[in-house]
């Protein structure tokens, strides 16, 4: 359990939390579930590390109360998890967790105790059917946009026949649908079809049957630090058609431990990875880059990630439907709070943040357009706008 206060961060942040002052009644309870240890951890850790520097808070801003429970990067871990903060700690929010797996196994939980929850993961199904839905909100490009921006530049590139290996879970089993259907879509035939665990110290079998396939491309339906084993073995095996990832591999670890072997990786993704390529009139330039500044000079040049920017985002989300929750009359800790806060985050219109403009309605859960998203290329061990 952790309590993060108000301190040099806070100051730091002045900027960034500044909003129109309001008599805040208490601190809103938020109940935090991330991947702390585990495969997933290069997702969580990040994750946690935002959110300390997100939900410091200065005097007149809302303030945050943040218990952080580690799932453990397993299913039972975070429903263990998401109970515990339900009926125990009478959160007023619920954010997380980090994958798509654990965040599709807590939405009973959530739904049940009519707690509004905010994953970090990326998976359409966390939110569709909205209509089975309506406690549930999420940060993360769903993976159907990112598989429509992903087949497209395959196309313009000149790919026609694709393999795909991918996680034998929720995320790897999603992605590997989107994929098929984005690149139907555009002319992409799907040759072979692989999985494994995260937990995996091979995947040599999996991969010379890619290879026997011939495709033009690879797509690797993973994320984190194991999200390199394929690569690596595509690359040890003398493959030479194009590596394509998810945004699941934005992170410093996967740069680290891949090395010069993800050099030429394309993957779509969040701009706030290449705000400094993007043009001035993109209005996802400036919050992108407060976040890389604030977030980098706590951590370390090269430490952002992408899970880190879903975790600044869902706070920036909380920090903009409090005070609409509040000016409804309901106090933090009631259950007329927390259909008041579900509301507002309903009703969030134009957000500017680290990933784009954020609109929310009632049909639609997550924010973010289509358009928001672009392709992003690893060269010389750091992510560049592609070409």
């Amino acid at each position: 359990m952790a309590k993060w206060k108000s301190g040099a961060l806070g100051i730091a942040l002045a900027g960034l939390l500044a909003g129109t002052a309001y008599a805040q009644q208490a601190p809103i309870k938020v109940g935090v579930i991330l991947s702390l240890t585990g495969p997933a951890a290069s997702l969580g850790i990040p994750e946690r590390n935002t959110l300390k520097l997100a939900t410091a808070a200065s005097e007149g801003k809302v303030q945050f109360k943040t218990i952080v429970l580690d799932d453990q990067s397993d299913t039972t871990g975070a429903v263990k998890a998401a109970n515990k903060l339900v009926s125990d700690d009478h959160v007023d929010v619920l954010v997380g967790p980090s994958t798509t797996p654990n965040s599709l196994a807590i939405i009973d939980v959530a739904t049940r105790s009519h707690t509004p929850m905010i994953s970090l993961a990326a998976s359409a199904k966390i939110v569709e059917p909205v209509e089975k839905r309506h406690w549930i909100f999420k940060i993360p490009y769903s993976d159907y946009q990112l598989a429509d921006k992903t087949a497209k530049d395959m196309a313009k590139r000149g790919v026609k026949t694709l393999g795909y290996i991918g996680f034998s879970d929720a995320y790897g089993d999603s992605w590997r649908q989107e994929i098929e259907r984005a690149g139907k879509a555009n002319g992409i035939n799907i040759v072979d079809e692989e999985s494994y665990d995260p937990r995996d110290t091979s995947v040599t079998a999996q991969v010379l049957k890619l290879m026997s396939a011939n495709p033009d491309a690879v797509l690797i339906g993973a994320s984190g630090t194991p999200a390199v084993l394929p690569e690596t073995t595509l690359q040890e095996r003398g493959y030479q058609g194009r590596i394509y990832q998810t945004a699941g591999v934005i992170n410093n670890q996967f740069l680290k431990v891949g090395g010069k072997a993800v050099n030429g990786t394309l993957l779509a993704g969040g701009p706030f990875v290449v705000a400094a390529d993007l043009p001035e009139g993109n209005p996802t330039k400036k919050p992108a880059a407060r976040y890389r500044e604030i977030y980098e000079k706590a951590y370390g040049k090269g430490t952002l990630t992408t899970f880190g920017a879903n975790a600044w985002d869902a706070i920036l989300l909380l920090r903009d439907a409090v005070p609409a929750a509040e000016a409804k009359g309901a106090k933090p800790g009631t259950p007329e709070f927390r259909s008041a806060l579900r509301d507002a985050i309903e009703n969030i219109h134009d957000l500017p943040t680290s990933l784009g403009m954020v609109t929310m309605a009632p049909n639609h859960h997550l924010g973010l357009s289509s358009e928001s998203p672009v392709m992003i290329a690893i060269k010389n061990g750091t992510w560049t706008l592609a070409e």
